[in-house]
């Protein structure tokens, strides 16, 4: 398929800069088929049964920006990191800006954290080791980093104190992630209380989401585009309890594509889950079968990427489309901080 397909028009003030307060007052359009509804995230109990099951993503957000210099030859710049995954502890990954200025065996100080520039991959990746033990990095991460926001929100204002509440979901729980769940920033404490009193179950599943989720694709063809690989776990006790629910005849709401991405890992042929701990790479485009889960509740994507094929392959491609066209006229909020939508499974 053409990458082209999935492009659209997005008004610059349609991009959300902070999530509206409070939470539950954010718009919900509810998507099945050719079938559209205007809510708000309030009103997502009322749309959910007594057995119906939430599959939530419990990683938790580093602070992996971090404000740098660079000394060579007396000479000392500065310069941005964007730490973007852990490889060993103490080699990591990282965007650098401006890196034309920084080369391979270059020393790098944080304040009282240093690195060594080891290697430049060609897709502007650089591999940083600290000089310091791994549990060093991360106390170090917490004292001097700040949140990852996405490109489109760092690129119109700076990262703020409001950002290390407002970029955590409630129910982050398991260190590990350089960019936000972000369907799960909906839901409130409150919220949480009102879907338990409906009888609706959750199950939390971890997946490490990298930064590989804001990067374009620069391909024509999604055949030629390499997909980001990104670390997850389902426990057995996570997979049974899943199967369970759907086996009562409760639906499975995936909460973000994060989540999804990874049951859809875990899931065979006949739809059952099965225990999982690994990379996922897996690339859901329009055509693609998702037998994982009944519902998918989302933000709103980017055009032309990775995320917003995956909406289509679930939804159907020309549901999708109108349902955003829709979205931009009616003024929804769209990305991180913005807006939501819950979507019937229509790949089955």
């Amino acid at each position: 398929m053409k990458v082209s397909d999935f492009d659209f028009d997005l008004p610059e003030d349609r991009i959300a800069l902070r999530p509206v307060t409070p939470r539950e007052s954010a718009k919900l359009l509810i998507v099945d088929g050719d079938t559209r509804q205007d809510l708000s995230v309030g009103d997502l109990p009322s749309l959910l049964k007594a057995g119906d099951l939430l599959v939530l993503n419990n990683t938790r957000v580093l602070p992996t920006q971090l404000k740098g210099t660079r000394e060579r030859d007396g000479q000392s710049v500065a310069f941005e990191a964007t730490l973007i995954k852990s490889l060993d502890g103490q080699n990591w990954q990282a965007f650098l800006k401006p890196g034309r200025r920084i080369r391979e065996d270059d020393h790098l100080s944080f304040g009282d954290l240093t690195a060594r520039v080891l290697s430049k991959g060609e897709d502007g990746v650089y591999v940083l080791r600290f000089e310091h033990a791994p549990s060093e990095v991360i106390n170090g991460l917490h004292r001097l980093g700040g949140m990852p926001l996405p490109p489109y929100i760092r690129s119109k204002r700076p990262e703020d104190e409001q950002d290390k509440t407002d970029y955590q979901t409630v129910f982050a729980r398991d260190e590990g992630s350089v960019a936000a769940p972000t369907a799960g920033l909906h839901f409130t404490p409150e919220l949480l209380r009102a879907l338990t009193d409906k009888g609706v179950l959750f199950e939390e599943v971890t997946l490490h989401v990298g930064a590989g989720t804001f990067l374009p694709v620069k391909v024509e063809d999604t055949d030629d585009h390499k997909m980001h690989a990104e670390f997850g776990v389902v426990s057995p006790v996570s997979a049974a309890r899943i199967n369970a629910a759907r086996a009562a005849g409760g639906r499975i709401v995936a909460i973000g594509t994060t989540a999804l991405r990874l049951i859809e890992s875990a899931c065979d042929d006949d739809g059952v889950i099965h225990p999982f701990s690994g990379d996922t790479a897996i690339f859901i485009t329009p055509g693609v079968r998702v037998r994982s889960a009944d519902l998918l509740w989302t933000n709103f994507h980017l055009p032309k990427s990775t995320l917003f094929m995956l909406v289509c392959a679930f939804a159907g491609t020309e549901a999708m489309k109108a349902a955003y066209a829709h979205a931009i006229e009616s003024g929804y909020r769209f990305f991180s901080y913005g807006d939501a939508s819950l979507l019937s499974n229509r790949s089955r």
